[in-house]
């Protein structure tokens, strides 16, 4: 639900903000693909702490956990590099690790209670929406989210979450139990329809408090201190507007 209401707060800030200085007419890729390859390694790494050690143990769930995580952002990042590579006619690297997080960021509620071929359903289907939100839905309504945190976490959080009531397993996680100790079914799949339900209610109900709650400060932030720069410190760049220093200097000495 992290990434739901993360994704989702996003959102309004890029709807409250407004579109940046020349946006979308001037291309503003990222600042160095390399550095943003490396992050989104570091982040996989990262997220097997998360998922897996979620289970509090090292424990045949953990491992389960682990490898959902692992199968869910493999098959994400084929999900979206296939879908830029079919639109486009080339994968993109920053679109493959793009769709890695989305399969990370989808399969972490789920993580604990599917299956390892679940886990691949749900980071390729988590791919390939998240893809198409970020290349067709972003730039039809547009609104400018220079990270794509909605259509990746907002998003991915999403069809992660709802998924999850679909593939949940009780041979995987029983956490339901009968007055007789019996496991009960988790998701559709495994006899629980109530459950995609569940899910459901629990996103709608992050998405409103997340649309809400950051309008509030949003606004009060805005009133007490202001939210945007000038367009002259925007153009600037804000390390020098508000900083007075820049991360590179590529003034040459003669």
């Amino acid at each position: 639900m992290v990434h739901v209401t993360s994704g989702v707060s996003a959102l309004v800030c890029a709807l409250y903000l407004g579109k940046r200085v020349g946006y979308p007419r001037e291309p503003m890729p990222p600042h160095s693909v390399v550095l943003s390859f490396i992050g989104a390694c570091l982040l996989w790494v990262g997220w097997f702490g998360f998922n897996a050690g979620s289970a509090l143990a090292a424990s045949p769930l953990a491992t389960s956990a682990f490898v959902a995580t692992h199968f869910g952002a493999a098959a994400a990042a084929l999900g979206w590099g296939s879908a830029e590579w079919i639109r486009n006619g080339k994968p993109s690297t920053l679109g493959t690790i793009s769709g890695a997080v989305a399969g990370l960021v989808a399969i972490t509620p789920a993580a604990g209670f599917v299956n390892p071929m679940s886990a691949l359903a749900i980071g390729l289907i988590a791919g390939v929406v998240c893809y198409l939100m970020v290349a067709q839905v972003k730039s039809r309504f547009g609104y400018d989210d220079s990270l794509d945190a909605f259509g990746v976490h907002g998003v991915g959080g999403t069809i992660g979450a709802i998924l999850t009531g679909v593939f949940a397993s009780r041979a995987i996680n029983p956490i339901f139990k009968d007055a007789r100790g019996n496991a009960m079914g988790l998701g559709i799949l495994d006899g629980n329809a109530g459950q995609l339900l569940n899910q459901f209610v629990g996103v709608v109900i992050g998405w409103v408090l997340a649309a809400v709650g950051t309008l509030v400060i949003l606004k009060v932030v805005d009133l007490a201190i202001g939210l945007r720069v000038t367009e002259g410190h925007e153009i600037q760049g804000l390390d020098l507007s508000q900083h007075g220093e820049e991360g590179y200097n590529f003034e040459v000495s003669a």
